[in-house]
Protein backbone atom coordinates (compact mmCIF):
# COMPACT_ATOMS: atom_id res chain seq x y z
CA UNK A 1 0.00 0.00 0.00
CA UNK A 2 2.95 2.02 0.35
CA UNK A 3 2.99 2.37 -3.68
CA UNK A 4 -0.58 4.12 -3.37
CA UNK A 5 0.67 6.49 -0.91
CA UNK A 6 3.32 7.74 -3.18
CA UNK A 7 1.12 7.73 -5.84
CA UNK A 8 -1.71 9.50 -4.52
CA UNK A 9 0.91 11.92 -2.74
CA UNK A 10 3.07 12.52 -5.99
CA UNK A 11 -0.30 13.30 -7.58
CA UNK A 12 -1.08 15.75 -5.33
CA UNK A 13 2.09 17.58 -5.44
CA UNK A 14 1.67 19.36 -8.71
CA UNK A 15 4.17 20.30 -11.25
CA UNK A 16 4.06 21.98 -14.80
CA UNK A 17 5.49 18.43 -15.85
CA UNK A 18 2.54 15.92 -14.84
CA UNK A 19 -1.22 16.35 -13.98
CA UNK A 20 -2.35 14.66 -10.78
CA UNK A 21 -4.00 11.96 -13.64
CA UNK A 22 -1.04 11.22 -15.21
CA UNK A 23 1.31 10.71 -12.30
CA UNK A 24 -1.53 8.22 -10.78
CA UNK A 25 -1.64 6.18 -13.91
CA UNK A 26 2.04 5.93 -13.99
CA UNK A 27 2.13 4.63 -10.39
CA UNK A 28 -0.33 2.21 -11.02
CA UNK A 29 1.25 1.14 -14.37
CA UNK A 30 4.19 0.24 -12.01
CA UNK A 31 1.88 -1.87 -9.66
CA UNK A 32 0.47 -3.78 -12.81
CA UNK A 33 -2.20 -1.96 -13.99
CA UNK A 34 -2.66 -2.19 -17.49
CA UNK A 35 -2.56 1.15 -19.50
CA UNK A 36 -5.98 2.06 -20.62
CA UNK A 37 -7.33 1.11 -16.66
CA UNK A 38 -4.50 3.10 -15.32
CA UNK A 39 -4.97 6.39 -17.99
CA UNK A 40 -8.95 5.87 -16.66
CA UNK A 41 -8.67 5.55 -12.98
CA UNK A 42 -6.03 8.31 -12.98
CA UNK A 43 -8.06 10.89 -15.25
CA UNK A 44 -11.61 10.03 -13.32
CA UNK A 45 -9.74 10.47 -9.73
CA UNK A 46 -8.43 13.71 -10.60
CA UNK A 47 -11.73 15.08 -12.10
CA UNK A 48 -13.59 13.82 -9.13
CA UNK A 49 -11.17 14.69 -6.32
CA UNK A 50 -10.00 17.87 -5.02
CA UNK A 51 -6.07 17.98 -4.17
CA UNK A 52 -7.11 18.10 -0.54
CA UNK A 53 -9.01 14.64 -0.91
CA UNK A 54 -6.47 13.17 -2.99
CA UNK A 55 -3.56 14.25 -0.59
CA UNK A 56 -5.92 12.67 2.12
CA UNK A 57 -6.05 10.01 0.25
CA UNK A 58 -2.41 9.31 0.08
CA UNK A 59 -1.95 9.77 3.82
CA UNK A 60 -4.47 7.23 4.51
CA UNK A 61 -3.21 4.53 1.80
CA UNK A 62 0.72 5.50 3.80
CA UNK A 63 -0.89 4.50 6.68
CA UNK A 64 -2.79 1.64 6.02
CA UNK A 65 0.22 -0.08 4.32
CA UNK A 66 2.73 0.27 7.00
CA UNK A 67 1.69 -3.37 8.03
CA UNK A 68 1.25 -4.52 4.61
CA UNK A 69 3.29 -7.92 4.17
CA UNK A 70 3.22 -7.28 0.47
CA UNK A 71 4.06 -3.67 0.31
CA UNK A 72 5.05 -4.02 -4.21
CA UNK A 73 1.23 -5.06 -5.04
CA UNK A 74 -1.63 -2.62 -5.24
CA UNK A 75 -4.88 -3.94 -5.52
CA UNK A 76 -8.50 -2.25 -6.28
CA UNK A 77 -9.64 -4.08 -2.95
CA UNK A 78 -6.60 -1.87 -0.93
CA UNK A 79 -7.54 0.99 -2.66
CA UNK A 80 -11.61 0.45 -1.77
CA UNK A 81 -10.60 -0.51 1.66
CA UNK A 82 -8.34 2.85 2.56
CA UNK A 83 -11.37 4.47 0.50
CA UNK A 84 -13.71 3.35 2.97
CA UNK A 85 -11.88 4.09 6.42
CA UNK A 86 -11.79 8.13 5.20
CA UNK A 87 -14.69 10.08 6.62
CA UNK A 88 -15.21 11.93 3.28
CA UNK A 89 -17.86 10.00 1.32
CA UNK A 90 -17.02 11.66 -1.58
CA UNK A 91 -13.74 9.88 -1.75
CA UNK A 92 -15.44 6.65 -1.59
CA UNK A 93 -18.08 7.49 -4.23
CA UNK A 94 -14.60 8.56 -6.86
CA UNK A 95 -12.74 5.69 -6.11
CA UNK A 96 -15.80 2.54 -7.01
CA UNK A 97 -17.07 4.92 -9.72
CA UNK A 98 -13.58 4.86 -10.94
CA UNK A 99 -12.89 0.81 -9.91
CA UNK A 100 -16.32 0.19 -11.73
CA UNK A 101 -15.91 2.87 -14.65
CA UNK A 102 -12.87 1.34 -15.54
CA UNK A 103 -13.35 -2.02 -15.21
CA UNK A 104 -10.99 -2.70 -12.56
CA UNK A 105 -13.46 -3.97 -9.59
CA UNK A 106 -11.76 -6.64 -7.31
Amino acid sequence: MKALAIIVSGAALLSACAAPATRISTGLQRYGFDTQRADCVGTRLQRDLSLGQLQQLGRAAAAYGKDDPNPGVLTVGDLLRVAGELKDPAIVVAVGKAAAGCGVLP
